[in-house]
């Protein structure tokens, strides 16, 4: 970011706003939602939606702020001091630790899997693997999630990118529209929090409660066409936002669900690796589809697809790690 606000040119801001800032996206992101995951076993899925609202409380500020920026310092000037504020990642970075190994019961207590995964505290493996763990490929369910994650990420991140022009579209003043994704960013903090708390309490299965999220995400998009006005838009907008904020707090977790937890930073990598694939396409494929039929609902209905597609993935997903959890249980209690 203090690269590009030297506005060297075209080509330049590609190489810095683009390449390297997407590579110091990934490399701070990744390493940080691991260890999240490494740190709480009990807590986890409360503790990565909480870790995760800090995106929807500077949703909410950021656009007055950059507005403010840019009005003071010209946009050179608001990169530069972004980019100041980016640096401060790597205080916190500094102060994520790894997980000292110790002893726990969950090292004995291999007779009671169920005790063992209600601990607190997460234990690092006595023997950590060194490499990434390719041949997690082979794994069925791995693969069909990550099928998931192309289709949710090629229709989630569409209506944030239209949900304005479609607003302006139907006739509303320029501050109406954008006062909507305020309003979404609200409704992306409660969903977190909401469905952390709902899945820290094992009513459902992880990757249940994603199934169910999702399908409902799908519902909601393909249903938000039909608002031409100012509050019909806004309450489908809540509702976007909400079960994105809900899908966002559960879908990370439910790795560890699919590969152990001894397996999730490989997992995690490959899943983030394919999932930009969607991120890749979705937009853009929506673009071209409004440019063509000059109609901001195709955008939404692209999207809705695309959610409802990945839903029966995750909901193949499901049903693959509960039959594998049941050999698992019968194998051991034939040991036993």
């Amino acid at each position: 970011m203090i690269l590009a606000s030297f506005d060297f040119n075209l080509l330049s801001l590609f190489l810095t706003m683009g390449a390297l800032q997407g590579v110091g996206m990934s490399l701070s992101w990744i390493p940080a939602n691991s260890m999240v995951n490494h740190y709480f076993v009990r807590w986890r899925p409360i503790a990565v939606a909480i870790a995760s609202s800090g995106e929807c409380f500077f949703a909410i500020m950021f656009s007055p702020f950059f507005q403010w920026l840019l009005e003071t310092y010209s946009w050179q000037g608001a990169l530069l001091i972004i980019g100041g504020l980016r640096l401060n990642l790597c205080v916190c970075g500094a102060v994520m630790r790894p997980l000292e190994e110790v002893w726990s019961p969950t090292q004995e207590n291999k007779e009671n899997p169920q005790a063992a995964e209600e601990e607190d505290a997460a234990v690092v493996p006595p023997k950590r693997k060194l490499i990434f763990q390719f041949s997690l490929m082979r794994k069925p369910e791995l693969l069909l999630y990550i099928l998931f994650a192309i289709f949710a990420a090629a229709g989630i991140f569409i209506p944030p990118l239209f949900l304005v022009p479609f607003a302006r579209s139907s006739g509303m003043d320029s501050y109406w529209p954008s006062s909507i994704l305020s309003i979404l960013a609200l409704a992306d903090l409660a969903g977190r929090l909401l469905c952390g708390w709902i899945a820290n309490m094992r009513l459902v299965r992880n990757l249940q409660l994603l199934t169910m999220v999702v399908a409902l995400l799908g519902v909601v998009l393909l249903l938000l066409p039909i608002s031409h006005n100012y509050w019909a838009i806004l309450v489908f907008a809540s509702l976007y936002g909400f079960l994105f904020g809900s899908v966002v707090a559960i879908h990370i977790t439910s790795i560890v669900d699919i590969v152990t937890l001894e397996a999730f930073d490989s997992g995690l990598g490959l899943f983030m690796f394919f999932r930009s694939i969607g991120g890749f396409i979705g937009p853009p494929a929506a673009g071209w589809l409004v440019d063509q039929t000059g109609d901001y609902s195709v955008a939404f209905y692209l999207s809705g697809v695309c959610m409802i597609f990945s839903m029966v993935f995750v909901a193949l997903v499901d049903r693959l790690v509960q039959r594998r959890n049941s050999v698992n249980v019968q194998v051991h209690q034939e040991v036993i």
